[in-house]
């Protein structure tokens, strides 16, 4: 197949980031067969698995960097993507290529056969394809972010040699349960039996702890987590128009406790997938993979992770974060306000927000709106799943709604936002992936 010919055949799958799943969608008796076809090849990879409700994606670039840093041959597994479906996969912070696409996908549709492939989802054939790009490339390590929930996961096929959860808060309920109970059983389906568990889900959080807990002990999986194992202090990162202070992070663990280390990612969430990074690497000394002092400090300092409290500009300051669930609007908030303070008075916050149905969007907007002077107010066209400009103005208070503006589509609210803007205000956009990822082009091509 030629690429084209390649990515038709893959985005012809059904595809449950773009439509809502439904109870008992999951399953991993397709994906376990499709890989023995394929000859098994995700058992012929060291792996690292991570799950979470919030900052996995973040964990899994920052414990990458560190592997990279080190000298490994680092493979990234994530998702969704923001621009070009290629991000999905990389090695060493290289995007898998269009003919490696090409020839990949011809090769699983000859060895799977047309009718089985047709059965397949969009997210396992892209995990099959990840697995494979990631032997032939010869990696080292493999870095695996769980796509929805874990237990029922695609990637849950996997033996790796180290699970993490990152968090737990309340996201995709429709498939994972209403209760943070239900949510952690999901989540830590990754667990597996002997292999070493971290979570960043504190002791005191009984609802998730005591879940995720005793699955571990069941399990045999030494558990290690955060505020019993290892603990974290952040220090926030302060970036104004003419100077820079950088995000720092002191972690604490089982083994030692770690000198002062610049943060590349801002926010105390990412003071938080940092100590998990910094946990997985003392879980993999234990194991005999040698990670050295150095390294740590460089991954730590040099990650790059896209969309995530990314600066595109200053002068104005334009900001761009996917935030999707009211957990992550609330450390983005809390990170914008300590970390870019306004220079004057008469300075504003402007916001370009857009979001889909079946998320939190009213309690999101609740811990948003107040934080901002204006309010742009937008619709994707990625996904059906996407809530209407109407649907967002009837989910705001009354007192809110002056300062609300509905904007045609997200260039719209861009280039509205940005003439509005002046040059010592600050621009956020965020709400949805798909937001950022149709946001972030603009925003190159303008700052």
């Amino acid at each position: 197949m030629s690429y084209e010919e390649a990515l038709r055949f893959w985005f012809e799958r059904i595809n449950y980031e773009q439509k809502t799943p439904q109870i008992g969608d999951f399953k991993l008796d397709r994906m376990r067969r499709l890989l023995h076809i394929l000859g098994d090849p995700h058992q012929r990879l060291r792996l690292v698995h991570i799950t979470g409700s919030k900052g996995k994606g973040s964990t899994s670039a920052i414990v990458a960097a560190i592997l990279q840093a080190q000298g490994y041959r680092v493979g990234l597994f994530t998702s969704p993507h923001l621009v070009a479906v290629e991000e999905r996969i990389q090695v060493d912070g290289e995007p898998i290529s269009r003919p490696e696409i090409a020839s990949l996908l011809t090769e699983i549709r000859a060895e799977a056969g047309d009718a089985f492939c047709r059965e397949l989802t969009f997210f396992e054939l892209g995990t099959a394809l990840g697995f494979l790009h990631f032997l032939r490339r010869r990696t080292d390590f493999g870095i695996l972010e769980v796509g929805l929930g874990g237990r029922f996961d695609s990637t849950n096929v996997c033996q790796p040699l180290l699970s993490i959860i990152t968090s737990i808060s309340f996201d995709h309920t429709q498939m994972l349960g209403n209760t943070l109970g239900k949510i952690a059983f999901e989540k830590a389906g990754i667990v597996k039996p002997w292999i070493p568990t971290i979570s960043g889900v504190r002791e005191g959080e009984h609802e998730a702890s005591d879940v995720i807990a005793p699955i571990c002990r069941e399990r045999h999986s030494v558990l290690r987590q955060l505020g019993r194992d290892f603990e974290y202090v952040y220090l926030p990162a302060r970036i104004a128009e003419v100077d820079e202070i950088p995000a720092a992070v002191e972690v604490s663990t089982t083994n030692r406790r770690w000198p002062r280390l610049h943060l590349g990612l801002i926010g105390d969430h990412q003071g938080h997938n940092a100590a998990l990074a910094i946990m997985a690497v003392d879980a993999l000394l234990v194991q005999g993979v040698p990670i050295g002092d150095a390294a740590v400090a460089k991954g730590l300092a040099n990650v790059v992770w896209p969309a995530r409290l990314e600066i595109m500009s200053r002068q104005p300051f334009v900001l761009l974060d996917c935030a999707h669930n009211v957990a992550s609007a609330r450390v983005l908030a809390s990170a914008i306000r300590t970390s870019f303070p306004l220079p004057s008075p008469d300075a504003r916050r402007l916001l370009i927000f857009a979001g889909n149905r079946d998320k939190d969007l009213a309690g999101m907007l609740a811990e948003l709106v107040p934080f901002f002077d204006r309010i742009f107010l937008t619709s994707v066209q990625a996904t059906a799943r996407r809530a209407t400009v109407e649907e967002l103005l009837d989910l705001l208070q009354p007192d809110a709604r002056g300062k609300a503006i509905a904007c045609g589509d997200s260039a719209d609210a861009w280039r509205q936002a940005r003439t509005a803007a002046s040059s010592h205000d600050l621009i956020c956009a965020t709400g949805s992936v798909f937001l950022a990822g149709e946001l972030r082009p603009l925003m190159v091509r303008r700052e």
